[in-house]
């Protein structure tokens, strides 16, 4: 054997006497750990939602909201197959809730956002308050609060639940409960929330109980007023068009603690400029036509589509007609833990 074979094998009976016990060498490994650039596994996908739909609606056939607990089909990236995530940090679905059911409820550590794809009329219930849902809101659910949905009206309601399951998983930090009744007892009237804490004023004595905004349902009416509002006195974003960020109104922060969310409109003919960020985001498409398209990819996408750009990935997007779509992401753990950077085109910046 020469001197390199006996050197290798050396080496090898090193990384043997090592592995026995619990250890092993950085320097095999360190260029997978700490790459030069984000690497994600996830992938450009859009859900088209007429595709989707029959399969949303064919489960409400199979199986009961109660007998489900949560009768939702998972959005799962095809690059992060069997893992339950649209990213590589959160999770989504479209939930399915027919006239007359209620999906239990329970609580649990993981913050949930609901945002309103199809029909009008059912509620989600948290915390001992109801609100009821049209298609376009964005509603709150923080973590461990009672929260319970039903439908009132004649018609099927479906929103996409987006979650941070796999942050909360990767803290290993998760706990869930069950309400011993399908609903919790109501304490405050509807919209009780909205018009304490929705006006930028809030009550004397307010004090905060909780990371998430007091507001739990941002009417979709209210949001579409306000792109009206400054389509007339603002400039186009070269990038996002006219986009607007939910907002917690105590202290002017996210919305929720962990996950960032934003409505935006393109207005007819738009061509965004290339972008690209660490925070994976995942969009819904409320009016309008358009495309986002990645380097050889474009993905055609319209009403009550969903679709998702992966992290640190160049993308633009394209308005065929007015367009409003709302997004969601994990900018606000990026930004907490000075990791989030994008990408205009030039340097890349940090927040």
């Amino acid at each position: 054997m020469d001197a390199q074979g006996t050197a290798s094998k050396e080496m090898k009976a090193y990384y043997d006497r090592m592995g026995e016990r619990s250890l092993a060498p950085l320097w095999e490994v360190l260029k997978g750990l700490v790459p030069k650039e984000p690497v994600t596994k996830a992938v450009p996908h859009v859900w088209e939602y007429e595709n989707v739909r029959p399969f949303v609606m064919e489960a409400g056939q199979r199986i009961t909201a109660k007998e489900a607990e949560r009768r939702v089909l998972i959005l799962e990236n095809p690059g992060l197959k069997g893992q339950s995530r649209v990213t590589p940090t959160l999770y989504a679905g479209l939930q399915l809730i027919l006239p007359g059911e209620v999906a239990p409820s329970h609580r649990h550590t993981q913050s949930a956002l609901r945002f309103v794809i199809e029909g009008s009329g059912a509620y989600t219930a948290v915390d001992g308050e109801k609100t009821i849902m049209q298609e376009g809101d964005f509603v709150i659910t923080p973590p461990w609060t009672w929260h319970d949905h039903g439908n009132d009206s004649d018609q099927p309601m479906v929103w996409m639940d987006g979650l941070d399951v796999p942050i909360v998983a990767f803290f290993e930090a998760s706990f869930a409960e069950s309400y011993p009744e399908d609903t919790q007892p109501l304490s405050r009237p509807v919209g009780d929330s909205l018009a304490r804490y929705g006006m930028g004023l809030l009550p004397e004595g307010y004090e905060r109980q909780a990371l998430s905004s007091p507001v739990f349902n941002y009417p979709y009416t209210r949001t579409r007023e306000a792109l009206e509002t400054m389509r007339r006195t603002e400039d186009w974003d070269p990038v996002h068009g006219l986009r607007l960020q939910y907002v917690n109104p105590v202290d002017g922060s996210w919305a929720m603690p962990t996950i960032g969310t934003f409505m935006q409109l393109l207005p007819k003919g738009f061509s965004g400029a290339q972008y690209r960020a660490t925070d994976a985001t995942v969009f819904s498409a409320v009016e309008g036509r358009g495309r986002i398209v990645f380097d050889g990819v474009s993905l055609e996408w319209g009403p009550r589509d969903v679709f998702v750009a992966p992290g640190w990935t160049h993308y633009r997007l394209e308005a065929d007609e007015d367009a409003v779509v709302f997004s969601f992401s994990d900018r606000p753990v990026q930004e907490k833990l000075g990791l989030w950077r994008e990408d205009r085109g030039n340097q890349p910046t940090k927040s």
